[in-house]
């Protein structure tokens, strides 16, 4: 039997068996398997992996990629009222050509002397969203919403020193399955333990009653969504924020930033640590992943000293008149202390904050206001047209931004029906809420943004009637 034979790649270090062996005896095994002792042996695969046969030219793999591609179908193919976390808005064509740029593409990490405007856009992104927030202190963005979510729990629970958190229960079930991941096992150290709080079926909203029965002096923080997954603006957030400081709890809001030309700032109520997504501040919709959270506090030490995220500031240089830019609390960070930081953060959307500064520059408060009252006017627009189909009823019908849900018990079909029939005729339906929220029934959450007209609008409203047989 031939001995198999050992391929060297020419561009990846340590291929050859030398350097292995070399490795392995540092390391004191003499096989690779040695290191991996502690998974049990019915977590192994005991099957070799069955690859594709190898693609041997760039010809062949560029065919290979775009006849996968060509099976996608897409936002800007097809019309979409698609939404839940991730949203189809308008990218102003300067935002990609902004971060496209080498020096910044080329500069995400590296040295201060390699930063070529990095830190200063940086410092913008930080200054405009926590103008817009009315925030003071703003860190550099996280993964997501619910990874934003997540650290902000564990930034309260060490404030407080306390363990519970409550959360509404209505919330996007994958925003919640991170955020449940942040606060760990119950068998682990530093377990958070989270508390649904339900909504009032008549609003919506929280249930200020329900949030008053669990709300204790063992409480770390209160989380609130406005507007929350439903859509749903909640009105009650400054009593929620009071009733949360008697009892010495954070208040950590969770919002989309689109909507603050139009809806009260976080720091206008009482929030103490505010959280959300970057993603519709310039940023493309990427699959629905790595698209951004922030995380924004009072200008406070207690709270400066608690973000896991890098930091950037500004101050005088020895040249007079002149302000330079570098990162600060950089050793509190997984950065500068590894696992002894307050939390592991990563720098995989950095970017994207260059994105977001070139998108809220290019705005200004005129812009929010106006993209915010287009996509409240469009929204309701929607909704008063799709309520008066037969056997549909829209839930929560005001005091929505963005979102809203469409139920269709009446109708004999369901959601899944209605999509299927919608894709056909080249529409993205909304979000599925049949099982994510059974108390729903047959609903669906659709999402209108400033990118639909009244004619797209019209064109879903006949397409439902049509599909639904009313």
């Amino acid at each position: 039997m031939l001995e198999q034979e050992t391929r060297v790649h020419p561009y990846m270090a340590n291929s050859t068996d030398a350097a292995r062996r070399r490795m392995l005896d540092v390391v004191g095994v003499s096989d690779v398997t040695e290191l991996f002792e502690q998974i049990p042996s019915d977590h192994l695969s005991s099957e070799e992996i069955q690859l594709e046969p190898a693609l041997r030219s760039e010809i062949a793999l560029r065919r290979h990629l775009m006849t996968l591609l060509g099976q996608n179908d897409t936002c800007e193919e097809n019309l979409s009222f698609l939404g839940a976390g991730c949203w189809q808005h308008h990218v102003p064509a300067i935002c990609d050509e902004v971060w496209a740029r080498s020096e910044f593409l080329t500069s995400v990490w590296g040295t201060p002397s390699s930063d070529l405007g990095r830190n200063q856009a940086w410092f913008e992104f930080a200054s405009q969203l926590g103008e817009l927030l009315r925030m003071d202190f703003v860190g550099l963005p996280v993964y997501s919403w619910g990874a934003a979510a997540g650290h902000a729990f564990r930034m309260a629970a060490r404030l407080t020193g306390r363990n519970r958190v409550l959360a509404p229960r209505a919330m996007d079930p994958e925003r919640l399955a991170v955020i449940r991941t942040y606060c760990g096992s119950p068998e682990l150290k530093g377990h958070i333990e989270l508390v649904g709080v339900n909504h009032d079926p008549a609003t919506g909203r929280y249930d200020m009653g329900d949030l008053r029965s669990k709300l204790t002096d063992e409480t770390a923080a209160v989380y609130l969504e406005t507007p929350s997954y439903l859509g749903i603006v909640e009105t009650d957030a400054a009593e929620i924020a009071s009733l949360a400081r008697t009892h010495g709890a954070e208040t950590i809001v969770g919002v989309d930033p689109i909507s603050l030309g139009v809806l009260a700032a976080p720091g206008d109520y009482g929030t103490d640590i505010a959280v959300g997504t970057t993603q519709p501040l310039g940023v493309h919709m990427n699959c629905g992943g790595g698209v951004g959270g922030f995380i924004a506090t009072r200008d406070e030490e207690k709270y400066a000293k608690q973000y896991p995220t890098l930091q950037v500031s500004i101050c005088d240089t020895v040249v007079p008149g002149e302000r330079g830019f570098g990162l600060t609390l950089f050793a509190q960070s997984s950065y500068g202390s590894r696992e002894l930081g307050n939390d592991w953060t990563g720098n995989s959307v950095y970017l994207w904050a260059i994105a977001n500064a070139a998108y809220m520059s290019l705005m200004g408060p005129a812009g929010f206001f106006d993209v915010g009252s287009t996509i409240l006017r469009l929204s309701h627009y929607a909704a008063t047209k799709i309520a008066e189909l037969s056997g549909v009823r829209v839930d929560w019908d005001s005091g929505f931004f963005k979102e809203f849900v469409v139920n269709f018990d009446g109708t004999d079909k369901t959601v899944n029906e209605i999509n299927e029939a919608l894709r056909q005729r080249r529409i993205f339906g909304g979000k599925d809420l049949s099982e994510s929220h059974v108390e729903l029934g047959q609903s669906a959450l659709f999402c209108v943004t400033e990118i639909h007209s009244a004619d797209d609008i019209d064109h879903l409203v006949d397409t439902l009637k049509e599909v639904t047989g009313r």
